[in-house]
């Protein structure tokens, strides 16, 4: 057998597999995430954003043993099993085996979250084998909890938390591919700064970081407020998204495919599905990139959502409220499309630091005491990436400001509007 193989990689250089790696990289559910992109529909504007998931995971596993080297250098892992180690490294590398195509999309859309999906992939097949195989028994459920983000270990904070190596990754991966200057993350001064740290009683331990990272970690939270205003939201990518959510729920509704199917195509498998079976009008004009066109665009910070926002949180309801909006200015519905995209922890932060004197504070959105930082200005930065957009197939010929006081309206209430048949604007 192989003792390892190198994968050439365009960001980090060399990746090493070992044969136990390799086992789960050379499966079926691994290898499709050759052929779903990392960003969805953001090629459309950036034509190098042609990156796939596959990659992506190779280079969260990557960083993730790099993580753990530096914590084994300096004896961080003291206590620490090798267990939790081996679990942490291919929880990194399988975290997105459950991704649905086209990025986040169909999550917004509805669909069950891609770790639920990558749980259930773990947990049967061949993936549930290849593990068993690795760790015994009960180490598919291991990795399983840790991209769930419901482990006990003490590295649960390599994948998911403020210092996630996944976010690390993503960011530097697409602002490289993209061409633009905005992911520029400070990786090994950031690397260089995790330290585990005391988290309770029992001698319990968690992820932290040293006071000289901070600048570090700051790098890395604007360089995420950077790119979802500059490209994830890009006034394009979001009407292409739009479109495409529509789209994919309507062959769902109509039976051409089922949710359950959905989650095993590929990105170009599904939108033939839905241009050649489903017929769909909205795929074809993505395929063709016949993007709807802004009829509004306003900052987030100009309007007041209602609470919970029924506009990220129920596509139900939008879909509803979206074609109701159609006809009342003259288009047919699923020729207007209602956008006001959502990620309150887009910078939330919540994690220890130990300063220089060794003692330990709590690092969370308020910052830290005495000091600005990009914390604590983190909801404006947050409100001011935000748009809310009106997408439209052709011209209204008139303003459409009202949608935002329409936003502000409770989700209660829009529905018995619509019930009672009365015009939203």
């Amino acid at each position: 057998m192989r003792p390892f193989e190198v994968v050439r990689d365009p960001l980090w250089d060399n990746i090493t597999l070992d044969d136990a790696a390799l086992s789960l990289v050379d499966s079926a559910p691994f290898q499709r995430l050759r052929y779903v992109r990392q960003l969805g529909h953001a090629f459309l504007v950036y034509p190098g954003a042609t990156h796939s998931r596959f990659e992506h995971a190779l280079g969260a596993y990557h960083l993730t043993r790099r993580a753990l080297a530096t914590l084994e250098s300096r004896g961080e892992l003291t206590g620490i099993s090798e267990d939790d180690c081996t679990a942490v490294t291919f929880a990194a590398l399988l975290h997105d085996v459950g991704h649905y195509p086209f990025s986040h999309s169909l999550e917004e859309a509805g669909f069950p979250s891609h770790e639920a999906q990558g749980e259930a992939r773990l947990t049967s097949g061949v993936l549930l084998d290849r593990l068993r195989a690795i760790g015994g028994a009960e180490f598919p459920a291991r990795v399983a909890a840790l991209i769930r983000s419901r482990s006990a270990s003490p590295l649960q904070g390599l994948i998911s938390g403020t210092l996630d190596l996944d976010k690390i990754d993503y960011l530097c991966r697409d602002s490289r591919m993209c061409g633009v200057p905005y992911g520029t993350v400070d990786v090994d001064r950031l690397l260089g700064s995790v330290i585990m740290l005391p988290a309770g009683p029992a001698g319990t331990r968690t992820l932290g970081v040293q006071d000289k990272g901070e600048s570090a970690l700051e790098s890395l939270l604007f360089a995420k407020y950077q790119m979802y205003r500059n490209v994830y939201w890009h006034h394009a990518v979001r009407s292409a998204t739009c479109m495409f959510k529509r789209a994919a729920r309507g062959a769902v509704r109509h039976g051409t495919v089922t949710r359950e199917r959905v989650a095993e195509l590929t990105d170009d498998e599904l939108m033939q599905l839905l241009i050649e079976k489903e017929g769909s009008p909205l795929a074809r004009a993505l395929r063709e990139r016949r993007l709807y066109k802004r009829a509004l665009d306003l900052p987030g910070n100009e309007v007041a959502s209602a609470s919970p926002e029924w506009v990220a949180d129920d596509p139900d309801l939008l879909e509803q409220v979206e074609d109701a909006l159609a006809l009342e200015l003259g288009l047919t519905p699923g020729e207007l499309l209602l956008d006001f995209p959502s990620r309150h922890s887009m910078l939330g932060v919540d994690l220890p630091l130990k300063l220089r004197d060794g003692s330990v504070e709590r690092l969370t959105d308020e910052g830290r005491a005495g000091h600005l930082g990009l914390p604590r200005i983190a909801g404006e930065l947050y409100q001011s990436a935000r748009r809310l957009r009106v997408f439209v197939a052709r011209s209204i010929g008139r303003g459409v400001e009202e949608v935002a006081t329409l936003i502000e309206t409770p989700a209660e209430q829009i529905r018995a509007a619509l019930g009672a048949g009365r015009k939203l604007l």
